[in-house]
């Protein structure tokens, strides 16, 4: 029996983020799939008992159940003793980036990924403020990485960790990389990090079953 319990879908960077942490930990977990398109996470008894909020990822350890995902990876950080920090000025640091991500980044990413990709929205003028305030967090992350491997310290960290969470569906969110040459540089080290798993290949859900498969 694994010892760590993820509710996850494939298609959640919010949800790769922790599923990649326990990964590359190599820590003792199972990917438990939820059926988010289909309306689980909306289900009053998922509420009731999972999260309240709605969302995944949720993480189950023991009698320990967590959500956020940035909760998580601090919570994980300190059990597994992995991708954390050194100092009380690293943790504050790295408290920065997470904040920073889930208001900044992943707020704006994730959003205009789900518009083009999934509800296939169309180009609109949603999708075209959301792709400006994606350009916006990716020029902020480009600039932090000038002469940087990692975003804290000379290592990984869970702020890499949840920052890069979304950025591995560049051709879903319909950004163009290529102007970010640091942020392009850094994700090829996430990704060269012993471990790495897409996260397709990481977590359940894909391809999106079709309606058939219910």
């Amino acid at each position: 029996m694994a010892e760590y319990d993820l509710q996850c879908f494939a298609q959640s960077g919010n949800a790769y983020k922790v599923a990649l942490m326990l990964e590359l930990s190599k820590a003792s977990w199972t990917p438990i799939w939820v059926d988010f398109f289909n309306g689980a996470t909306r289900a009053q008894d998922f509420r009731n008992d999972q999260n309240e909020m709605g969302e995944i990822p949720v993480l189950k350890h023991g009698e320990t159940q967590l959500t956020q995902s940035a909760v998580i990876l601090e919570y994980l950080a300190q059990q597994l003793g992995t991708f954390g920090w050194d100092t009380e000025e690293e943790r504050r640091e790295i408290l920065r980036w997470l904040f920073w991500d889930n208001h900044k980044l992943t707020n704006y990413v994730a959003t205009l990924r789900f518009l083009r990709a999934m509800a296939k929205t169309g180009e609109t003028d949603v999708t075209r403020f959301f792709e400006g305030r994606a350009n916006a967090a990716l020029k902020v992350l480009d600039q932090r990485l000038e002469n940087k491997s990692f975003l804290v310290g000379n290592r990984p960290t869970i702020a890499d960790l949840s920052v890069c969470g979304y950025l591995f569906w560049p051709e879903e969110i319909g950004v163009d990389f290529g102007p970010y040459s640091n942020v392009n540089a850094w994700l090829l080290r996430i990704k060269a990090l012993p471990g790495w798993v897409a996260p397709y290949e990481l977590m359940p859900g894909h391809p999106l079953p079709t309606p058939t498969d219910h």
